[in-house]
């Protein structure tokens, strides 16, 4: 994935979050649970992107 790609999708999830924090009226309990797991989203596929943490395809839940 070239840069300009990347830096562009980080830009857009950052004005998406920071448009639901500031027009859509949640608890701050659940502002902060959203924000922790879009952080943690992006930062797993950052690594996944980087090529620093293998495949995730393998996994299954249940």
């Amino acid at each position: 994935m070239p840069l300009l790609n990347l830096v562009l999708v980080l830009i857009v999830i950052g004005v998406l979050l920071w448009l639901v924090n500031t027009y859509i009226p949640m608890d701050s309990k659940i502002k902060t649970i959203l924000n922790a797991v879009v952080v943690i989203a992006v930062v797993i596929w950052l690594l996944q992107v980087f090529g620093l943490l293998g495949s995730l395809q393998n996994i299954t839940v249940g």
